[in-house]
């Protein structure tokens, strides 16, 4: 499949990792996905980042809007830290990536249904046409 970058799926992937690609942002998401956080909460739950880092990638969630940040003192000034509804969004994408790298950093068997222990598939769904698509390379337009 030829597809033109300016114009296909390559241009939309291009975007995305433009906004969360680099290294410790998915896991600044992911440390927000339970609630917000304090600079040095961030800080403990990601051991290992640089606090310039750290701020770096803050300031860079915000900007793309996918974290807000509040104030909670003005002297010194310091912020909590929020995920935006953009950036809850990306929950499912996680837990996706996650998933992927257990399986393949273990061979975890993945995520399991509680009640049967059958491991879940992800699927896309024409909520719609109430409909799964099987094969979205065919029937899914890309925008």
């Amino acid at each position: 499949m030829s597809t033109d970058a300016a114009d296909g799926p390559d241009r939309n992937l291009s975007a995305a990792l433009e906004e969360v690609g680099d290294r410790w942002t998915l896991l600044i998401v992911n440390a927000l996905l339970d609630g917000p956080g304090r600079f040095g909460d961030l800080q403990a739950a990601l051991g290992g980042i640089a606090p310039n880092v750290l701020t770096q990638r803050l300031r860079h969630l915000q900007a793309a809007g996918l974290v807000s940040a509040e104030p909670y003192s003005r002297r010194p000034p310091r912020m909590v830290y929020e995920l935006t509804g953009p950036g809850r969004e990306l929950a499912g994408p996680l837990r996706l990536l996650a998933d992927w790298g257990a399986r393949r950093a273990g061979g975890a068997p993945g995520v399991r249904h509680d009640v049967c222990g059958t491991a879940l598939e992800a699927r896309w769904w024409c909520p719609t046409c109430e409909v799964v698509v099987d094969d979205p390379g065919e029937e899914l337009h890309r925008l």
